[in-house]
């Protein structure tokens, strides 16, 4: 009988170890790979989960709604403890975010926002200020010009929360000078090979670029793109032609450091640690979590972009 007892208490012993020591697990829906900026993002959750020993299902939609509601659908079957969606567009996510929360499974919303009205549906968003990255782009522009500047315009996805926010934020500000005013606006789609093609018909079809004082691009990807068009028409882009952005990714460092792009403002990539944080907060009962959880980087510009530059791609 002994014998019998300390067998069933050390098994009993053996499942609680084994079950404080199972790894989180935890499904996450990503845009793409875009851009550099989504890649370092990507690299940023991966490593993140590998240092805290969380198990990471990893999806990349390829920009496509319907490949990240797929994945999300295929977390829940999987029973995961948790998912993170960094979502192409806001709308159309209602039908599935209410299949996670039936499931009981916390959904954290990553860089980009959903349009739900039950705020219920997720858990938290953690994401930097995209108006406000807006607003300090213009009040760049608008100081280094004197508040007079035609302006070509780079959007991004449209219906993606960066396009949106970061459209109204420069909008907001650019409105408060009369000599102010974007020309042309298009979507870039947040890539450098869509980028340029824009930029180069935006151009021809104003003169060459010759009247236009300054391209805005909502991202650092299609700024780059627009950069080669500037000078394939000709131009010096970041003294012909100001280039203002937002990022900060290696590659448009070294682009201000040679002097063809002036300024962008910094999109922090590294999200993953934050996320988590929430994730091992609410698994552990805590439900005292804010709705938005923001981080808003500084503007760079070109005195200190090879200084910046290093650090960049020594990463």
């Amino acid at each position: 009988m002994k014998i019998i007892q300390s067998l069933t208490g050390g098994l009993a012993l053996l499942f609680c170890l084994v079950q404080s020591a199972a790894a989180i697990t935890v499904g996450f829906s990503q845009v793409g790979s875009e851009s550099g900026w989504r890649t370092s993002f990507s690299e940023s959750v991966k490593a993140e989960a590998k240092r805290r020993s969380i198990e990471l299902k990893f999806s990349d939609a390829q920009q496509k709604q319907e490949n990240q509601i797929k994945a999300v659908r295929s977390f829940i079957a999987q029973g995961v403890d948790a998912i993170m969606i960094a979502p192409v567009v806001e709308t159309g996510w209602k039908p599935v975010l209410r299949e996670a929360k039936r499931a009981r499974i916390p959904v954290v919303i990553l860089d980009r926002n959903v349009d739900v009205k039950n705020a219920s549906l997720f858990l938290t968003r953690i994401a930097s200020d995209f108006v406000e990255e807006g607003r300090r782009a213009a009040n760049w522009l608008m100081e280094e010009t004197g508040g007079n500047c035609s302006i070509l315009e780079l959007q991004g996805t449209v219906g993606a929360t960066a396009a949106i926010d970061r459209m109204k934020g420069f909008n907001e500000v650019i409105a408060k000078y009369p000599n102010a005013k974007i020309v042309r606006s298009q979507t870039g789609e947040f890539t450098r090979t869509k980028g340029k093609e824009v930029m180069e018909a935006m151009l021809k079809a104003e003169n060459s670029g010759k009247d236009i004082c300054a391209l805005w691009a909502h991202n650092d990807e299609m700024a780059l793109g627009g950069i080669q068009a500037i000078k394939e028409a000709g131009l010096k882009p970041g003294a012909d032609m100001l280039v203002v952005s937002v990022d900060g990714v290696p590659d448009y460092f070294k682009a201000m450091a040679d002097g063809d792009a002036n300024a962008t403002v910094e999109l922090n990539p590294h999200l993953g640690a934050p996320a988590f944080d929430v994730i091992e907060r609410y698994l552990n009962g805590d439900r005292k979590i804010d709705k938005l959880i923001t981080t808003t980087g500084d503007l760079f510009t070109q005195e200190t972009a090879a200084e910046e530059y290093k650090k960049r791609a020594a990463k």
